[in-house]
């Protein structure tokens, strides 16, 4: 008997190793906001900013491209996607398919700027698109993936981000976190960002807003006083 449930556990450990090796190797879960090394995985608001400048500069798609992702929050892969038809300026959002999921067609419609839609059309011409049924589910961005990721990465060093955050993941995690930090329903910001469990959602909860710094400054303000020449 001893031997049968030393097997079974055996067998249930390895079985958890898999999953959770799934998990990391198929790109999903990511339950910190935080690197090994204690660095965080996200810009604050200066750093996005920062970035949206040296895109805007950069022009043309690169720019546009750039836009979509640190206003929508979306993945690489979702805006690599976007056609004209998905582009909803009457809505003044954006429509992407969620990825990572294991059913495809679903829909998210994330609000956006209406200056980022207008920009969008001066750059790709959308709303002439959609006039040619062939043109309007031609993808606004013909580059692989790797392009993509390259050419964020070049805004990123552009902007003079640290080089452990030029990546478009960090975008996508400042997203989150500028919309947990102004207390936005986590259930929206769940759906916003294609999310398929709320938990997912809940590692933006974490993070240290105005509120907590008020709460404590109470602790060291007198002591902190210590500090002045």
């Amino acid at each position: 008997m001893g031997d049968f449930v030393s097997k079974q556990s055996r067998k249930s450990n390895k079985k958890n190793r898999h999953a959770h090796a799934g998990i990391a190797m198929n790109g999903g879960m990511d339950w910190s906001l935080f690197d090994e090394r204690g660095r965080r995985k996200y810009l604050v608001p200066t750093e996005r900013a920062a970035f949206l400048r040296a895109a805007l500069q950069v022009r043309g798609k690169t720019s546009s491209f750039c836009a979509v992702l640190a206003f929508s929050g979306a993945r690489v892969s979702e805006v690599l996607a976007l056609t004209p038809e998905r582009i909803d300026e009457a809505n003044g959002s954006i429509n992407f398919e969620t990825l990572k999921r294991r059913k495809k067609g679903i829909i998210r419609a994330v609000p956006v700027p209406r200056n980022l839609l207008f920009y969008l059309d001066g750059v790709h011409h959308y709303s002439e698109a959609r006039g040619d049924p062939a043109k309007a589910r031609q993808r606004l961005w013909t580059w692989s993936r790797t392009t993509a990721w390259r050419r964020v990465r070049q805004v990123m060093q552009r902007a003079a981000n640290p080089n452990y955050l030029c990546t478009p993941k960090a975008l996508r995690h400042a997203f989150g976190a500028e919309a947990a930090l102004n207390q936005i329903p986590l259930t929206l910001i769940k759906r916003w960002m294609g999310h398929a469990q709320l938990e997912t959602t809940e590692i933006y909860t974490s993070l240290i807003g105005e509120e907590e710094r008020s709460l404590a400054h109470l602790t060291w303000r007198r002591v902190s006083k210590k500090f002045r020449h």
